[in-house]
């Protein structure tokens, strides 16, 4: 019998998963940052300034930036360690990574720069290659999240860390009603109308509810090998972004 997971609210096989995902980001990518900043009123930008901040990026250093596909977070990196420095923007989809790299040359960054198609869950880098790595709001699309996290952990430095900002479980009072409104009404109107693509973005809001939530993520980076993990509730919860270090 095939092994199952979730697609949304759907089971289904593995293999189907990966297919049907990739399937969603060959068709958004296009209009990804621009869905971004019209589904969170451009407050992506803030949540991802925050993430950049506690990377604690510096001169020289080799950084990681999965799922990083258009590039917005490896961007900023790349100013951050510099010419003597590298970014690796990895993402399992082509089509992501395409657009990443045409923006990226349009800015004029190339030099320190360099794009990967990779799989989370079974990283193509030797053991301690990394200083930081980061994930963007990529987890959640990962069919085993905890394969991924033991990879991550493999490829660090000592002393290195791992930011995985994702969206999360809202905590403000009177919040959630409010979040589920927007995410299963108004989200796929705005896909239909912005992206042309209504379902993706219906199965984008029912891979927020799939994922798990503030605590359970950082028990798993736990299980992982991480340390002295911990979380930054953001928007009221809405997205977290977690911290974990290799000792």
């Amino acid at each position: 019998m095939s092994e199952k997971t979730h697609f949304g609210f759907e089971q289904v096989d593995v293999e189907e998963k990966q297919r049907r995902v990739a399937g969603v980001f060959d068709s958004v990518a296009d209009n990804y940052d621009l869905m971004n900043d019209a589904m969170s009123f451009g407050i992506h930008r803030l949540w991802k300034r925050f993430a950049i901040e506690q990377t604690g990026a510096r001169p020289g250093q080799r950084i990681l930036d999965l799922a990083g596909g258009t590039g917005d977070l490896g961007a900023r990196l790349s100013r951050l360690v510099g010419p003597t420095g590298e970014v690796v923007i990895g993402d399992i989809n082509a089509s992501m990574l395409h657009v990443g790299r045409e923006r990226l040359l349009d800015k004029g960054i190339t030099g320190n720069v360099q794009f990967v198609q990779a799989n989370a869950e079974s990283l193509p880098f030797p053991d301690q290659s990394f200083d930081c790595i980061t994930i963007a709001f990529g987890l959640r699309n990962v069919t085993d999240k905890q394969k991924a996290l033991a990879s991550m952990h493999r490829c660090l430095k000592p002393g290195g860390r791992i930011l995985v900002l994702e969206f999360s479980k809202p905590v403000a009072p009177g919040l959630k009603p409010l979040y589920d409104i927007y995410s299963f009404r108004l989200l796929p109107l705005m896909g239909k109308f912005i992206a042309k693509d209504e379902d993706s973005y219906r199965y984008l809001a029912e891979s927020i509810r799939m994922h798990p939530d503030q605590d359970t993520l950082k028990d798993m980076m736990e299980q992982a090998g991480f340390e002295d993990c911990e979380y930054f509730n953001l928007t009221g919860g809405i997205v977290a972004l977690h911290r974990g270090f290799r000792y």
